[in-house]
């Protein structure tokens, strides 16, 4: 058990997070998918301002999902969490 929040399930196969099991995670999840779309809409997607944004953005949410998955980032092979 992990001693921070709990946001996001872990993957049963492979390494990573699942599906968000709390609000929060699906906040986060909704606030990441507005704010990209935003960034494209209003840059284009192709240009470096979009990815100055895009980029930044996609780190600071990965790590967010890696410090609050359910027992961590660790390969499973589909036995029960």
């Amino acid at each position: 058990m992990s001693d921070g929040p709990e946001w996001f399930a872990p993957r049963r196969f492979g390494i990573g997070a699942g599906l968000p099991i709390a609000w929060q995670g699906w906040a986060i999840t909704a606030v990441y998918v507005v704010a990209l779309v935003v960034c494209v809409t209003l840059w284009g997607g192709h240009g470096d301002r979009t990815k100055l944004i895009m980029i930044p953005l996609t780190i600071i949410f990965v790590g967010v999902v890696w410090r609050t998955t359910r027992g961590g980032w660790r390969w499973r092979w589909g036995e029960e969490q």
